[in-house]
């Protein structure tokens, strides 16, 4: 924490000297009634030199070269404006505006000052050095939604994405676990995590937890791209997941924000902002603290999170930045219940005495560079230097805590990684296209300590009692990539798109699995190379101006993980040839809107996971049985996703005095169901197999809806949602009767609701509240068989919060 402190007093001292006036251009925005127009965007066509108007309409550029220049001043609603001017060195020249509404975009620019049908979307077909178009996508604005953003609640914000999967068991807020079609929420890894683009998972290749979220009040939006993302980010069959954090304010010097929650259990969150823009520089910086005890017994969580952002425009060509995330938690672990302890009493806990601990420091830089005004480069750099340490009393939640020596694990991450991306547009066909390439290197390394005895105590202490830790293993991943994408556009509707991904992945694992009877276990190394090839192709077609038919085929894989590469005891036999997971995502679509006042977007979509790994029994030629851990079959995900939101005031009646109501429902029917897939189990010495052809995948609910309602009267929004959820499994057997330790079975079905509301006291100001889980419904989401279980993890029951938000 004291080198992040340090790092950024330096970019700030650093920063000083840009902040000596040179040249400026400033004026004011307004409408046709003379009233300010703030937020439009102010840019200097060609450079990378930008700023927004502010509050009052006031813009202000200043210390760029002598020259001439064309100002561009846009902004959704209004015709976008152009002037062509001229500058000296240390001139100040001020240039005033008058924009004009466009008529036909009206209505709409009116519901996204209102809140609610504005905050749900979809990507621009290329943008920000990537191609999205014919790709199933989404966008979540955080700043329109009325949500608990203090706990990250993600059954709000993920409310109107269809088919969105999540674990609810963690109800600090620190981790987030979601997944699409069919795939496992655990900590998300089924998605690419990125914030601003760049990776803050351990190793996105071989151990792809995500153990990092960013606090909901600093993300300006969550932007999901479904498998098609596999081209331009490689990796995974569920897709890009990627939080953008709100960049440094461009229309003043200086700003600074704070919001402070209050709530059940002893909740308290502050986060406190503050950005600005002078001259060249433009800055950034956040802290958020926040503590509370859990809604169940032993649920005491306490994390901080702190970030910095510096950009400086070093030319009218070249931009350059660095960010710095830093995080620390401590969180207690209430353990998981039996069936018969969770019909009891959901809130209890048996387990007082374990913890876990994620610190988190994510460095960042990056460069972008106008080479000519069709092509731009940019450049990432990036890395994570993190741990993941849990100590408790591990063993199945049907046993009582002994009182004695805890287990400890440690897991210490290294990794670091550059991401080049060149975009181009040039001429063909009559029409402009797009062209985006790229290249990836990411080397990944995993220290992992586990088994080590630790301490007696109840506190959150991870040291080790006696000595060294019985499994000691170091894993690295290597990765070499590079991509090529182009949108074919061959007339104002329609359009095509093409790629090509190429990998290089090396896997190395070795070390000490276990000490046995005094004597270390040691495992022969296991070292993997692979080079392949992936593509995919989509098309759009523009049936009107605001809505399209997409579809995608995108092919798809998952390394084989670490996991995979560690023998649950050293009996077992890895297959030298386990290959890693292939298949592809297919989407049809149609989404747009009709006129302001509906949104849509309804599609099919088929996921095929072959190559899956799992374990058999087999016999060697003497009789005796091994475990066996190599690929055994593939599973199918299919199904109908569909957003459907209706503002029904502005549809009957064009305009209301007594506010609008926005109607929204997320729906997704999902069949996801194993093929041909070997099993086998051991009884008596005999080996029994079979196959789980047409079982439900574990996980994954055939039936994922949501709900909800939003009215809006002025500075007054309340929103109501239900989410509906159908039954799922926790194993791929599809064990019906829970066993003993609560580990397998069935996950009941289950329906909650959630009721927010906010008020926009002054312009700078607003209060919040809500109640979450509104009837007190209790329902688990998981069948945890290890860490943080074992056992059923509950979901929180209802919960009350209250939020005050300033703005200087």
């Amino acid at each position: 924490m004291r080198m992040y402190f340090l790092l950024m007093s330096l970019f700030l001292m650093l920063s000083v000297p840009g902040f000596a006036q040179k040249n400026v251009l400033k004026g004011k925005i307004v409408d046709e009634n003379q009233l300010p127009v703030q937020g439009a965007s102010v840019a200097l066509v060609g450079t990378v030199r930008g700023v927004q108007s502010d509050l009052k309409g006031n813009y202000e550029l200043k210390d760029f070269p002598k020259g001439t220049y064309k100002l561009q001043i846009s902004l959704v609603g209004f015709e976008t404006l152009v002037q062509e001017f001229f500058i000296e060195s240390e001139e100040s020249k001020e240039l005033n505006f008058i924009m004009k509404e466009q008529a036909y975009m009206l209505d709409e620019f009116r519901l996204s000052a209102s809140r609610g049908i504005a905050g749900h979307s979809h990507l621009a077909e290329v943008e920000d050095f990537r191609i999205n178009a014919g790709k199933k996508n989404e966008v979540i604005k955080i700043s329109e939604l009325n949500a608990n953003l203090a706990m990250n609640n993600s059954r709000q914000i993920f409310a109107k994405t269809p088919g969105i999967t999540i674990w609810e068991n963690d109800g600090s807020g620190i981790q987030l676990g979601v997944a699409s079609r069919g795939l496992s929420p655990n900590r998300s890894w089924e998605f690419n995590v990125r914030m601003n683009g760049y990776d803050i998972t351990p190793d996105p290749m071989g151990y792809p937890e995500a153990y990092f979220t960013p606090p909901m009040e600093v993300v300006e939006q969550i932007e999901i791209v479904r498998g098609a993302s596999s081209l331009q980010y490689g990796s995974q069959f569920g897709g890009l997941m990627n939080f953008v954090i709100r960049r440094p304010d461009k229309s003043t010097r200086f700003t600074a924000e704070t919001i402070n929650t209050v709530g059940s259990n002893g909740l308290f969150s502050s986060f406190n902002y503050v950005g600005g823009t002078e001259g060249k520089w433009n800055y950034a910086a956040y802290y958020q603290k926040r503590v509370g005890n859990g809604w169940r017994e032993n649920g005491y969580f306490n994390t901080d999170h702190a970030h910095m952002e510096v950009n400086y425009a070093a030319s009218n060509r070249l931009k350059l930045g660095m960010e710095m995330t830093y995080m620390t938690t401590e969180s207690q672990q209430p353990g998981g219940l039996t069936d018969a302890q969770f019909a009891e009493d959901s809130r209890q806990s048996t387990r007082a005495r374990n913890w876990f601990s994620t610190p988190w420091f994510i460095p960042s830089f990056s460069a972008e560079y106008l080479v000519s005004p069709k092509t731009k480069l940019s450049w990432k750099a990036f890395g994570t230097f993190a741990e993941r340490n849990s100590v408790g009393f591990m063993r199945p939640i049907n046993v009582e805590d002994d009182l004695g020596n805890r287990q400890v694990d440690r897991d210490y991450y290294t990794t670091y990684g550059s991401e080049i991306r060149l975009s181009s547009s040039y001429q063909l066909f009559g029409k402009e296209q797009t062209l985006v390439s790229g290249l990836r290197y990411f080397n990944g390394h995993i220290d992992r300590k586990q088994l080590g005895v630790g301490t007696s105590g109840r506190d959150m202490d991870f040291s080790v009692a006696a000595g060294d830790y019985r499994r000691d293993l170091d894993f690295s991943n290597i990765n070499l990539a590079a991509f090529v994408e182009n949108v074919f556009r061959f007339s104002d509707k329609f359009l095509v798109t093409g790629g090509v991904r190429v990998e290089n992945i090396r896997s190395i694992m070795e070390g000490q699995f276990n000490i046995v009877n005094g004597n270390p276990q040691l495992l022969d190394q296991i070292s993997r190379t692979r080079s392949f090839a992936i593509f995919g192709v989509g098309a759009e077609y523009h049936v009107t101006k605001n809505s399209e038919f997409y579809a995608n085929f995108s092919q798809a894989y998952r390394p084989v993980l670490i996991s995979d590469l560690t023998p649950p005891a050293t009996t077992d036999v890895i297959d030298e040839n386990l290959s890693d997971s292939r298949g592809h995502n297919i989407d049809f679509g149609y989404r747009g809107s009709l006129a302001s006042y509906l949104k849509f977007d309804l599609g099919y979509f088929h996921l095929n996971y072959a190559d899956r790994i799992g374990t058999i029994a087999q016999a060697r030629p003497d009789g005796s049985i091994y475990q066996f851990r190599t690929n055994l079959g593939n599973s199918v995900s299919r199904g109908f996703e569909g957003y459907i939101e209706f503002d029904p005031v502005t549809a009957f009646f064009g305009s209301s005095n007594v506010g609008y109501v926005h109607l929204f429902t997320s729906l997704a029917f999902i069949d996801a169901t194993y093929g041909d897939f070997e099993v086998t189990s051991v009884s008596n010495g005999q080996i029994t197999t079979r196959n789980l052809k047409g079982n439900q995948v574990e996980n994954a609910p055939r039936k994922i809806n949501r709900y909800g309602a939003t009215y809006n009267l002025g500075k007054f929004s309340m929103t109501w949602q239900m989410s509906d959820i159908g039954k799922a499994y926790s194993d791929a057997s599809n064990t019906e009767v829970a066993n003993a330790a609560a580990t397998v079975g069935a996950i009941p079905a289950y329906r909650v609701q959630d009721l927010s509301a906010s008020w926009n006291i002054w312009k700078q100001h607003s209060l919040k509240a809500g109640v979450n889980n509104l009837t007190d419904e209790r329902y688990f989401t998981r069948r945890a068989g290890g860490y943080p279980g074992p056992g059923i993890m509950p979901a929180d029951g209802r919960t009350f919060y209250m939020t005050f938000a300033l703005k200087f």
